[in-house]
């Protein structure tokens, strides 16, 4: 990455700047007003699954200040603002009779970011399966996919056309990694039999959710994916085939079928005996013509060969690396690599950057109201550096959403990682825009030029 201090930092026309949350981890109040339980009510309220007992059912408390939320975003002068729906709050079976009043509170929250100027990014899936159709099999049962498209079809005849750019699911590695492999997310299986069916099916629910905006809908419509690059850790043909397997794993395992239309031949290998022959004809369901695809991107790996599982690898830390409160390693040229990969690989799709963002950790609110948090702002600046170089070599790059707006729930981690470039007193709720938040707001309103000036600290 060349010097930031010398270069002409001009983002394209009508790049797009935001930021991005999910409902589970701001919304809280999880049961309010006729709402079903999710997956994450359940798993979180069971003892021992998330840091501390921590669970959503306060989190930052948007369902009731949303309107002081949108409020925060105006004044920080975002343009766009990516945020989820929770399914359980429109259906609370999962299917059938629609709870009026929680389509309502998103009808109100897309009106107030319109007023206020700034485009609504819905994500239909982030993470939180109503419990009723986990309870019936979830998405491990085939019937998923209409499930998944009759809650698109609820929000599509709601909204469309207030909401112009519609995502299906969000980061499906980590729905099936974490709650069907591995057993840290929800709902907390553990089954290498399991997760491949699971990633299958969310694809499958993918392309229905697609299909049925295809005869809804009139805009735009994509797939969200976490991806991250994998560099060899050593020189030997072991370190450069764990590569190939890691890289199938996580970056090729969702983005090829909907896409390519086919699986990497390297999940084979993977999965072994666990690796199902899927119908041809299933691929004809996932591979739906995308207006874009929203890539979520926070590290890269150092890999080798290992035994971790499934792919037979490990991760080598970085003595001269630097890392975040998650254990990441802050790596911005990982970033313009991967948008390369992604424009030589799957063509020239358009991107939106829908993640990127860090926890790091944030002193107090000081008695003048700030919260200088400079590791941040420096992770972000060097990402849209990145994100900058990406677009001068080609990739067609349209928007970029920093995760996240505010502190929030970090899943089964509790409140222990913040995120946010507004800070959340979690006793009182006061939000608090860190400087980073101030830092970014100077980067929208001078088109990314400001990126060459000097860092406020």
């Amino acid at each position: 990455m060349s010097s930031l201090a010398s270069k002409d930092f001009r983002f394209p026309e009508g790049f797009l700047w935001g930021a991005a949350t999910a409902a589970h981890q701001i919304e809280g109040a999880p049961l309010a007003d006729g709402a079903g339980p999710s997956i994450w009510t359940r798993f979180a309220h069971t003892p021992g699954m998330t840091l501390n007992g921590d669970t959503g059912d306060v989190a930052c408390d948007h369902y009731h200040r949303w309107k002081e939320d949108v409020g925060l975003m105006r004044e920080l002068g975002l343009q766009a603002y990516r945020f989820s729906v929770s399914w359980s709050r429109i259906l609370p079976e999962g299917t059938g009779r629609v709870n009026q009043k929680g389509l309502d509170f998103y009808s109100r929250l897309v009106d107030e970011l319109l007023a206020n100027g700034i485009e609504p990014l819905l994500t239909l899936y982030h993470w939180d399966m109503p419990a009723a159709l986990d309870d019936r099999g979830g998405w491990l049962n085939r019937d998923c996919a209409d499930w998944f498209a009759e809650y698109g079809r609820v929000l599509y005849r709601a909204l469309d056309g207030r909401v112009r750019k519609w995502v299906t699911l969000n980061e499906p590695w980590v729905v099936t990694d974490g709650g069907y492999l591995h057993g840290a997310l929800a709902p907390g299986h553990r089954s290498r039999f399991e997760a491949p069916i699971a990633a299958h099916n969310l694809m499958r629910a993918h392309g229905a959710a697609v299909q049925a905006y295809r005869a809804e809908g009139a805009h735009e419509i994509g797939l969200v994916v976490n991806i991250e690059p994998k560099y060899p850790a050593g020189d030997s043909e072991a370190d450069a085939a764990a590569v190939r397997r890691a890289h199938a794993y996580m970056n090729e395992q969702f983005l090829h079928p909907a896409l390519l239309g086919r699986y990497p031949d390297e999940l084979r290998d993977i999965f072994g005996e666990a690796w199902p022959d899927f119908p041809e004809a299933d691929f004809g369901l996932i591979r739906q013509p995308l207006d874009f695809v929203g890539i979520n991107y926070y590290t890269r790996s150092v890999t080798g060969d290992g035994d971790s599982y499934p792919q037979r690898t490990t991760v080598v830390r970085q003595p001269l690396g630097t890392y975040t409160e998650t254990g990441w390693e802050v790596f911005p040229q990982g970033l313009t690599d991967l948008l390369l990969w992604f424009k030589r690989t799957y063509g020239d799709l358009p991107v939106y950057i829908t993640e990127n963002g860090a926890a790091f950790f944030d002193p107090p609110v000081a008695e003048e109201g700030r919260v200088r948090d400079p590791l941040r702002i420096d992770y972000l600046r060097k990402h849209l550096a990145a994100i900058h170089d990406a677009i001068a070599a080609g990739v067609d790059v349209r928007g970029y959403m920093a995760w996240s707006l505010l502190d929030n729930l970090e899943w089964s981690l509790g409140y222990s990682k913040r995120f946010g470039i507004i800070h959340v007193n979690y006793g009182t709720l006061e939000r608090t825009p860190k400087d980073s938040a101030r830092w970014y707001s100077g980067i929208i309103r001078s088109h990314g030029r400001s990126l060459s000036d000097p860092l406020p600290y």
